[in-house]
């Protein structure tokens, strides 16, 4: 049934047109990238020759000191956290009250 005004045939005409995405499955056809064969070697990085050293990549010595001072910074973090157990809120409770009551808190 056709749009009943001028403006409405118009607009219905001057839509665009939805195209349905081709399934995933089928988008690379065979011809996506394909997997590197394995080489032997460690991350397909071919050791120097024997007398130079590997040349590190620019991203490398970012990525160390980003990973270990981060570790290094929880771990002085997890230290210094202060305690919050329910023990240690029992304890310091059962010491306040007892100190209130008057009794000994401390055995010599």
């Amino acid at each position: 049934m056709p749009p009943a005004s001028p403006l409405l045939r118009t607009l219905h005409r001057a839509a665009p047109r939805r195209v349905p995405a081709p399934s995933p499955r089928y988008s690379s056809h065979g011809h996506g990238p394909q997997y590197n064969e394995p080489s032997g070697w460690l991350f397909a990085e071919k050791p120097p020759p024997p007398g130079q050293k590997r040349r590190k990549e620019e991203w490398e010595r970012m990525w160390y000191y980003g990973m270990y001072g981060s570790m290094a910074l929880a771990a002085v973090l997890i230290y210094y956290k202060p305690d919050t157990s329910i023990q240690t809120w029992a304890l310091n409770e059962a010491k306040a009250r007892m100190e209130a009551r008057g009794e000994k808190t401390s055995y010599p």
